[in-house]
């Protein structure tokens, strides 16, 4: 079944396009045969960066497997993504282990995921497929060896799943899911400012979600743990993969029941309430003092614009 990309949200990891026909992955000669298909495109990476073709008027992650295989080996440990709706052709994912410097030449150039992010420049969905292809491929490289035993496991079922030999565990792909949101009271937002922001930059609070815990009382945790501000009503807004190295970031609205911050210096080195006309300006890059708010890529520009402009 082909499914169309979700085109309402503009920030960058959204919208994937492919159909990942899951119930064959486990059929080896299956797989085998479409990787060997003329129609078969490949991403991919090395040292973590997407091997981008430049030579045309269009910027694209999509190469045969012959240009993979002219720069480095490639190995067994593909992964397959999907097939891609209009064309029916599959996309599968690959890491290079070649001298950057050697790729980065010809047409050929290494990009990082979050400058492509911030250029915009590849069609709709490529970044998507990007953050499908970077987090399964990052767990792969990391997860070599059974947490159960320590014998190296193997690739299987198209690369979502790693099996043990010696003790027969199976090992599947984690993604780390993280609660982001807007708390908000009334004409007001809770704005914080982590060390790793650039120098001006407030943004919505965030933290992982941690076993046995629902998304609210994530919401709720991080929000007291950070700012001692307690929320009350939880709403969720949207989500966004964020391949750093394999997040889901669950973007939600919160109503303050308190006003008062308290903020946790280890987390923030600033934590304050803000107007809806000064998010205004910093969304203009008119405020006074220069502040500004994270940029479109991200679900948090997202939530702060969502807020400004009524939607939530």
């Amino acid at each position: 079944m082909t499914h169309a990309p979700d085109t309402a949200f503009g920030f960058s990891y959204h919208g994937n396009p492919l159909d990942r026909l899951s119930e064959h992955r486990g059929d080896a000669n299956w797989l085998a045969a479409h990787r060997a298909a003329p129609a078969a495109r490949f991403v991919f990476l090395c040292e973590g960066k997407p091997l981008v073709d430049t030579s045309g008027s269009q910027l694209s992650i999509l190469w045969e497997e012959k240009a993979g295989a002219a720069l480095a080996p490639i190995g067994e440990e593909v992964v397959l993504l999907g097939f891609q709706p209009e064309t029916e052709a599959p996309v599968f994912a690959a890491t290079l282990a070649a001298d950057p410097e050697r790729i980065d030449a010809d047409g050929r150039k290494l990009i990082d995921l979050r400058s492509l992010a911030l250029q915009g420049v590849l069609p709709p969905g490529h970044m998507g497929m990007l953050a499908q292809a970077s987090s399964l491929l990052h767990w792969h490289v990391s997860h070599r060896f059974c947490s159960r035993c320590g014998t190296p496991s193997t690739m299987t079922q198209g690369g979502y799943r790693r099996d043990c030999p010696s003790c027969g565990g199976l090992h599947f792909p984690r993604t780390d899911p993280v609660a982001i949101m807007l708390v908000t009271d009334g004409d007001a937002c809770l704005m914080g400012r982590p060390p790793r922001l650039p120098e001006g930059v407030f943004s919505t609070l965030a933290g992982f979600i941690e076993p046995g815990e629902t998304i609210e009382e994530a919401v709720r945790r991080e929000v007291f743990e950070e700012s001692g501000i307690r929320v009350g009503t939880v709403s969720y807004m949207a989500s966004q993969p964020w391949p750093f190295p394999a997040s889901l970031m669950i973007g939600c609205h919160g109503t303050a029941i308190s006003r008062d911050i308290t903020m946790d210096e280890a987390e923030l080195e600033a934590c304050r309430w803000f107007s809806r006309e000064e998010v205004t300006a910093m969304m203009a890059d008119t405020h006074p003092d220069g502040l500004k708010v994270p940029p479109p890529l991200s679900i948090a520009h997202w939530l702060i614009r969502s807020w400004v402009e009524g939607r939530s």
